[in-house]
């Protein structure tokens, strides 16, 4: 895996960087050209380049086209993750936090902007997968957490230790 890149934007850090794909005879497509776009997506990716259940994945190479009730005009919607797991089943994967799935609760024009937008691509997408008998799934930090891909990082929660000034050798 390549170093990520961290960026600040607002009171938060953003991950993105290239993922470095070990099995490439299971990636379907540009095995050179993965991206993430978070830590979780980060995570996403080595939890399916490991997963012995996955036939094949893929990052952001799978286009939804749908229609966005803020500007009346279609648009393309590039799912995370396409999954092909051994069992026959394909999933089709977006990774979000749980707070962006529900209806922001303040009056907040961006986070209400982004709702829609979103809600506009999830169906559109969720009617992709049922027309070709896959599913369209949501993976929040919860989802991440039960199937294991999202492990407890150290130090993570806790502050960083202070700084404690080195006794001078004489």
């Amino acid at each position: 895996m390549k170093k990520s890149k961290l960026d600040r934007r607002g009171d938060r850090k953003v991950y993105n960087g290239k993922y470095h794909v070990k099995n490439p005879q299971r990636y379907k497509g540009d095995p050179t050209n993965v991206v993430y776009r978070s830590n979780w997506e980060k995570q996403c990716c080595i939890f399916l380049d490991d997963d012995p259940r996955v036939e094949w994945w893929n990052s952001e190479e799978f286009v939804v086209p749908y229609w966005s009730d803020l500007d009346k005009k279609r648009h393309r919607y590039f799912i995370d993750f396409a999954v092909k797991w051994k069992s026959g089943k394909t999933t089709l994967i977006e990774v979000k936090p749980k707070r962006q799935t529900a209806p922001p609760k303040r009056k907040n024009l961006q986070e209400t902007y982004t709702f829609v937008r979103n809600m506009n691509k999830w169906e559109a997408a969720d009617q992709v997968a049922k027309d070709n008998g896959w599913e369209f799934v949501i993976w929040t930090e919860e989802e991440l957490k039960k199937y294991g891909i999202l492990k407890k990082q150290p130090g993570r929660l806790n502050p960083l230790p202070r700084y404690k000034k080195k006794k001078k050798l004489t």
